[in-house]
């Protein structure tokens, strides 16, 4: 494996967990609520780190939950680097996550095809 493999993914890690807590804690933006992040990709340089999240809202909430989280992208990286122990706090970019949609449409899916499965015998 290679050698920074393991403090990248520290560092990825630690970037999830502090914005968790601020998302949770610190956060005011009535825009941003019921989010969960679920991964932290950080660039090898550590200047860029692209958040993961999912939300349990609609598509309408998903753009507002954006929008509040493009807003407040200064507030979180200011409140990181007093968090962190880096020379430099990465960028951060947020993207929505839409494996956990894709999975639930897949179930859904697979129990509709053993549905007509099990009606046709």
């Amino acid at each position: 494996m290679p050698k920074d493999y393991s403090r990248t993914l520290r560092i990825a890690g630690q970037i999830q967990r502090e914005l968790a807590d601020l998302l949770h804690n610190e956060l005011k933006d009535p825009r941003i609520h019921s989010i969960t992040l679920t991964g932290v990709e950080v660039s090898h340089d550590y200047s860029h780190a692209k958040v993961y999240y999912t939300t349990l809202g609609s598509a309408g909430d998903n753009f507002l939950t954006d929008k509040g989280l493009e807003h407040s992208t200064g507030f979180l990286r200011s409140q990181l680097s007093g968090r962190l122990r880096l020379r430099v706090v990465p960028q951060l970019h947020f993207i929505y996550d839409e494996s956990v949609e894709r999975g639930m449409r897949l179930s859904q899916l697979i129990d509709q095809a053993i549905a007509l499965e099990g009606s046709a015998e």
